[in-house]
């Protein structure tokens, strides 16, 4: 079955309760994690890792926190897994040729085929109409 990483669940949650602020307002992952029943390491871990792709602004200091720093209009959502957990394919053989059975698979080219249509969805869906 194919679904969403625990890691890109939260960003996603963090990042709608962060546009649910006011422009400069900050948020910090304890708020966060509290009103939404969260793991409070594990969400400031996800912050951390939205800062160093520059999708949040982490501001030190002892009212410090987050504050959404790029459009996330701009963001596709392929781009956005990808980001947070590497690239995106429903089979190992996508992105890795190391399988041993590629030489024979009889259903390679069909999974490519389904693969190439869920990257293209996700590219034609931003994540600023996810968190909306």
């Amino acid at each position: 079955m194919l679904k969403i990483t625990r890691k890109v669940e939260y960003a996603l949650i963090a990042l709608r309760h962060m546009q649910e602020k006011e422009k400069d307002e900050l948020t910090n992952a304890k708020e966060i994690a509290e009103q939404y029943g969260m793991p409070v390491e594990l969400l400031a871990k996800t912050l951390q890792h939205l800062a160093r792709e520059k999708i949040v602004e982490a501001v030190q200091g002892p009212h410090g926190g987050y504050r959404i720093k790029k459009c996330l209009e701009d963001i596709n959502m392929k781009d956005f897994f990808e980001k947070m957990e590497g690239p995106l394919g429903i089979m190992d053989c996508y992105f890795d040729s190391d399988c041993t059975l590629v030489p024979m698979c009889n259903i390679r080219t069909p999974i490519q085929r389904i693969n190439e249509s869920m990257r293209s969805m996700f590219e034609n869906m931003s994540v600023g109409e996810i968190t909306q």
